[in-house]
């Protein structure tokens, strides 16, 4: 199955270009249900045989996950909000949610949506979601799209190398991630970890 997928990605990318690899990280970083593991490697492993520039490939898994994350951060702030709000007046007491819910969400996230968003990019599973509570929480724009250009610029290195290093190498490909994810897992617990002892030794001294 998984060796039909990158077929077909190879495919996409190789007739469509740099758009193809922009439309598709921006469906892998909204709430499609596509990974990144099978959009950048490929396309990195076709910039290893001439056919792409790999500053470009990762160029474009950043602005593709910028778009999606934009999707999503103003579907959240748009549409959700609303609805959610209404949701949260007439059924929040059944699940102990306070009415000021969304305005407490807002002040955190105006505190601390920068770490959130940054180490949000970072972890599988998450980085495709933390847009939205970033939206409802409606996080400083331009700070939300730096975080996330951050946080994805690193997801998208990491997967162009081991495209571009290991290419079509199936069995490298998923152990080098896998260590990665390893690794980028140890490195977010470390940097919420010192986030949270530099921000209460901050407001003692304050």
């Amino acid at each position: 199955m998984l060796e039909k997928i990158v077929s077909f990605i190879l495919q996409t990318t190789s007739q469509l270009g740099y758009p193809g690899i922009i439309l598709l990280m921006a469906l892998e970083s909204s709430f499609f249900p596509f990974p990144s593991e099978v959009i950048i490697p490929p396309a990195a492993y076709l910039a290893a045989k001439g056919e792409f520039n790999i500053w470009l490939v990762i160029a474009s898994g950043i602005l593709g996950s910028l778009l999606g994350a934009w999707f999503n951060y103003f579907l959240a702030m748009r549409l959700g909000r609303p609805a959610l709000q209404l949701l949260i007046l007439r059924y929040g007491k059944f699940f102990f949610l306070p009415p000021d819910i969304l305005a407490r969400m807002e002040k955190f996230f105006a505190e601390h949506g920068h770490i959130s968003t940054f180490v949000g990019r970072l972890i599988p599973g998450v980085r495709q979601y933390i847009s939205l509570p970033a939206g409802l929480g409606r996080m400083n724009l331009p700070l939300f799209s730096f975080y996330t250009g951050l946080g994805a610029g690193i997801w998208v290195c990491i997967l162009a190398a081991a495209g571009y290093l290991v290419g079509a190498n199936e069995a490298l490909l998923k152990e080098w991630l896998h260590r990665s994810s390893a690794l980028l897992l140890l490195f977010s617990l470390m940097l919420v970890t010192l986030y949270i002892f530099f921000k209460r030794r901050y407001r003692r001294s304050s």
